[in-house]
């Protein structure tokens, strides 16, 4: 498969062209024949016209890349190595959400040949590929796993926003399902990450290491946010006690803020789902996603506490909040945990207005019910700088009090104005 691939005898196809797709499938088509898939007839347009529709690439990315980017079945029947990159989200109950994965699983089976491999990279529990995946391609395909196809799982490590860690510098991790699936991965993805290919002895590994990235860091940042909570209390800034303990050669760099997007705060629940199926539950790791699903009020009611003992009514008061996308620099606005501290905030009957430089206001709009203004107004009883965008970090002490009225309250999530305010009462968490 690797040298059919190589000698472009082969096409190789990536089904879902997002935040990670896109980026896979534009390494690729500079060394193979690639098909780019997508279900959005309209972002497959955009495509075709070297945009990408999240945002993340320029349009340079697409220049001298050998790819066809389509909805069409008949398009897709061509290839015969399939990588699925489709977001594995989480339900209003905080269970896994597998369905655009297994709707990913049965196109592709609807498409499979004999010979061919499929690779999924989306992230999921240990075991969700062989059992949850492998039955709909069977099913669909009507060939036999193992002797007619062969499957692996590369986790992606897509950082949206990332400049810097981009797909070819980050080790990959690959699995088959047998070696010699395994070793055929391996090369094929060799082709575009320089940084090397880690070989995972089974599937499972490959889904449990990828699951464990992201839940451990969601561990290390719930343990930051308690501490501030607890220094809050003491009167302590948090940062600065961050800053004295990092003196130590292996104290561990974290920081306290708001967990969203479409990993570190999704990721750990597919673990533990899996791990109360086995009738066990994850008592730690639960732990630290209920800190940081709380944080957003957490904020919020602060906030209102700090505006009652200024003399402020409430129902009285306007509060801008800069930022609505779940992390800096980025349109990304899935599982934006800012929008906790926006309804919290107007269950106290506050007037919130919300500005971003980089999220859409139809989409925040269609997604949580709220929209942006086109700028910042006046008269602000509090400002909550909630993301961090590279346009905030110019901003000073004169903007927010030429902005706000008499007793303004400042809060600044992740400490980016500390040591800058001495006019305005000022909270970082």
């Amino acid at each position: 498969m690797y040298q059919e691939i190589l000698n472009k005898e082969a096409k190789l196809a990536v089904i879902g062209l997002g935040y990670v797709g896109l980026p896979i499938a534009l390494a690729f088509a500079k060394k193979v024949k690639v098909i780019g898939f997508d279900i959005n007839s309209k972002r497959v347009e955009l495509m075709r016209n070297n945009i990408d529709p999240s945002g993340e690439l320029e349009s340079s990315e697409f220049e001298g890349a050998d790819i066809e980017f389509t909805d069409s079945l008949d398009v897709l029947r061509e290839a015969c190595f399939f990588i699925v990159a489709v977001p594995t989200p989480i339900d209003e109950h905080a269970q896994p959400d597998l369905k655009p994965l297994l709707s990913a699983s049965t196109t592709v089976g609807k498409v499979l040949k004999k010979g061919d491999y499929v690779v999924f990279e989306s992230t999921v529990y240990p075991g969700c590929t062989e059992e949850d995946c492998v039955p709909v391609l069977e099913r669909e395909s009507g060939l036999k796993f193992g002797e007619d196809f062969k499957v692996g799982y590369s986790p992606e490590r897509i950082n949206p926003g990332d400049k810097e860690h981009t797909l070819a510098k980050i080790v990959k991790v690959v699995s088959g399902s047998d070696p010699e699936a395994a070793e055929e991965i391996a090369q094929v993805y060799e082709l575009v990450i320089d940084a090397g290919v880690h070989r995972a002895s089974t599937i499972k590994v490959a889904e449990a290491a990828k699951v464990i990235e992201n839940t451990q860091r969601d561990l290390n940042i719930a343990l930051m946010n308690e501490l501030s909570i607890i220094f809050d209390k003491m009167n302590i800034n948090t940062y600065e006690v961050l800053e004295a303990a990092g003196t130590k050669w292996n104290f561990l760099r974290f920081s306290p803020g708001l967990v969203g997007g479409h990993c570190i705060g999704v990721d750990p629940y597919y673990l533990t789902y899996k791990a109360k199926a086995l009738g066990y539950d994850a008592k730690v790791i639960l732990s630290g996603r209920s800190t940081n699903d709380n944080m957003g009020a957490h904020i919020a009611n602060k906030l209102v506490k700090m505006m009652i003992m200024r003399g402020k009514n409430v129902s009285q008061t306007k509060v801008l909040v800069m930022g609505a996308t779940f992390k800096e620099n980025v349109e990304d606005i899935r599982n934006s945990k800012v929008v906790d501290v926006i309804r919290e905030l107007r269950s106290f009957n506050v007037n919130v207005e919300v500005v971003d430089p980089y999220a859409s206001s139809e989409e925040l709009q269609h997604e949580y019910g709220f929209g942006l203004v086109e700028e910042a107004g006046k008269d602000y009883d509090a400002v909550v700088v909630a993301v961090p965008h590279k346009p905030y970090l110019e901003l000073d002490e004169n903007y927010f009090k030429s902005i706000m009225n008499g007793s303004p309250i400042l809060v600044d999530l992740k400490g980016i104005f500390r040591n800058k305010i001495s006019e305005i009462e000022y909270k970082s968490l």
